[in-house]
């Protein structure tokens, strides 16, 4: 474990500063490095080796987290101001690590027989897509991978919403969605598009054991779903009923539905 100073970095030093640049895309992108907030993504990070650069924490959390500190490469103290000047959370929890990327390639991630992957295309909201991720994570899915124009997985409040699920389980960002559909399926998975005009109940896809075989599920843009020529690249097109007078589901909650359905056929 590091030593640090005695006295916390103020808000105006030079090391807090260039961390807080990370707040931005393409400072991340430049330096593929970002912002980890809380002790639960600290966590998470410090789980992945390599993965955590420097840890900054408030004398508070640092008296707090001594496990957490005890694993860190670097545990810099901070003062208050400092720290909220790094979190991007309304009340902070006094900790923030700088974290290198933790993205693989496509073919990394669907190369180990995967089971169950979940292939988020243009899904544009930061908690919408970090929930995602948990979910998937929850549901023991292999792989996340975040295909077309879709949010940066690196945006703080995406980290934040995976509440450490980003450092447990295999991402790939992929610039075309297709792609992402094709290597899926040359992986052996089964693509199956969550749409609302889909031809498969999902509880007949339950009951026929069409979810028991390795799975993608292809999720699409929150306000449009998935474009048809996207869709149409899918195995099947599967519709989750509605009972109620609900128009449609929110994509997290269409997620974690689907992806429970797997986990439940394939145990």
């Amino acid at each position: 474990m590091a030593s640090f100073p005695t006295a916390p970095l103020t808000h105006g030093n030079t090391r807090v500063k260039e961390a807080r640049k990370l707040a931005r895309r393409a400072s991340r992108a430049e330096r593929r490095l970002f912002l980890a907030d809380g002790p639960k993504a600290v966590e998470g990070a410090l789980g992945v080796p390599g993965c955590v650069v420097e840890v900054f924490a408030t004398e508070t959390a640092t008296s707090e987290y001594d496990a957490l500190r005890a694993a860190a490469p670097t545990w810099t103290l901070v003062d208050d101001r400092a720290l909220a000047s790094l979190s991007d959370s309304v009340h902070p929890q006094g900790l923030v690590a700088v974290c290198r990327f933790v993205d693989r390639p496509t073919g990394h991630v669907l190369g180990d027989d995967p089971r169950l992957v979940t292939i988020c295309a243009d899904v544009r909201d930061p908690g919408n897509a970090g929930t995602v991720i948990r979910c998937a994570d929850a549901a023991g899915a292999d792989a996340v991978l975040l295909a077309g124009s879709s949010v940066d997985a690196y945006n703080p409040k995406t980290v934040r919403a995976t509440v450490g699920s980003l450092f447990h389980l295999p991402l790939a960002i992929a610039p075309d969605p297709a792609e992402a559909v094709r290597a899926a399926q040359t992986a052996g998975l089964v693509v199956l598009a969550a749409d609302g005009r889909g031809e498969v109940d999902l509880d007949d896809a339950i009951d026929d054991q069409l979810l028991r075989q390795p799975t993608a599920w292809l999720f699409g843009n929150e306000a449009w779903g998935l474009p048809a020529e996207l869709a149409e690249l899918a195995d099947h097109r599967v519709r989750i009923p509605i009972h109620g007078r609900a128009e449609s589901l929110n994509l997290s909650t269409a997620a974690a539905i689907c992806l429970y359905a797997s986990a439940r056929a394939q145990r």
